[in-house]
């Protein structure tokens, strides 16, 4: 999708993958077929890959490069406020409206976002030496393949824990399950911190951001392992896991565009694709440990959190 749209201009396509996005959600919405609502789903996936290669692009070009690891945290922090209360929100909405409800909201409010975005982003065009050769020729750095690396490996291995966190959270520290949503809660915000962290220090020290969160990354899921037999110390490294695993996303994601240079659209999909690759990976090889012999305490083990330590300048 980011090669599809590379040469339209970037409001246009902004404005374009919500407008499909809004679509999709009414089609499902006013269907009664399972699949037409799974095509909807897949062509909104296609919008949503889309509006993120581009936006990263537009952030961090508003913000310059001075703050360009600030903006990439703001548009990942919100995304992880979806996921902290557009998720339970839309969950518990369902309940009341039923399956439909959620998809008109969707619709609703990805309509009101490609309004917005007309009114206040800038009609700029799309500069004349953009091009697909410029954009793969930009691949060939290897400080950018390691860049992306960290990305996968991080929220590979924090993902890998959290996927199947419930069991651990209510078999192994003895949580009830009506408490283990405010355990994920403590999550979202811990991730939010993670955000808000990483871009306020990755404009200035990107290296020792990366590598520091990385690390306590690593500890803390070292720690899951012998005190997550306690709620309160399963609660709070749950809190710790998602605020040092995603402190690390703004910053090698600034990173990988500072090192596109001027053919930065395609090294944000890849980014994002490294984030998502790193999730797939990491919660199935999850799943292989939890039918292991290690049993609860076997995601830690799997999760792979350390970057390459070279994938900074």
């Amino acid at each position: 999708m980011a090669m599809a749209t590379l040469r339209l201009p970037q409001r246009r396509t902004l404005i374009l993958a919500l407008s499909v996005f809004c679509l999709g959600h009414l089609v499902a919405a006013l269907s009664a077929s399972f699949t037409i609502v799974l095509a909807a789903r897949a062509v909104t996936a296609l919008a949503t890959g889309a509006f993120w290669s581009v936006g990263f692009v537009v952030a961090t070009t508003a913000a310059g490069p001075r703050n360009a690891t600030r903006a990439t945290g703001v548009m990942i922090g919100g995304l992880t406020l979806a996921n902290v209360i557009g998720v339970p929100v839309g969950s518990f909405a369902g309940q009341f409206t039923g399956w439909r409800g959620p998809f008109w909201a969707l619709a609703v409010l990805s309509g009101l976002a490609a309004v917005f975005i007309g009114r206040f982003i800038p009609a700029h065009e799309q500069r004349v030496e953009v091009s697909l050769r410029a954009e793969v020729r930009a691949l060939r750095q290897g400080r950018l393949w390691l860049a992306l690396a960290a990305a996968m490996l991080i929220m590979g291995g924090v993902l890998a824990t959290y996927t199947y966190v419930t069991p651990l959270l209510t078999d192994r520290a003895g949580i009830p399950a009506g408490a283990v949503p405010l355990v994920l809660i403590a999550f979202g915000f811990g991730a939010l911190g993670g955000t808000t962290t990483g871009g306020r220090l990755g404009d200035r020290r990107p290296m020792a951001a990366t590598i520091t969160a990385a690390a306590a990354t690593a500890l803390v899921l070292l720690l899951m392992i012998p005190l997550s037999g306690n709620p309160v110390t399963a609660t709070l490294l749950v809190f710790l896991m998602g605020l040092t695993g995603f402190t690390v996303n703004p910053v090698v994601t600034a990173l990988a565009m500072r090192f596109a240079g001027d053919a930065p659209t395609l090294t944000s999909a890849l980014t994002t694709s490294a984030f998502n690759t790193g999730i797939a990976a990491g919660s199935a090889l999850a799943g292989t440990a939890l039918d292991s012999t290690l049993g609860l305490t076997g995601r830690p083990w799997s999760a792979p959190s350390s970057p390459p330590s070279r994938c900074c300048p």
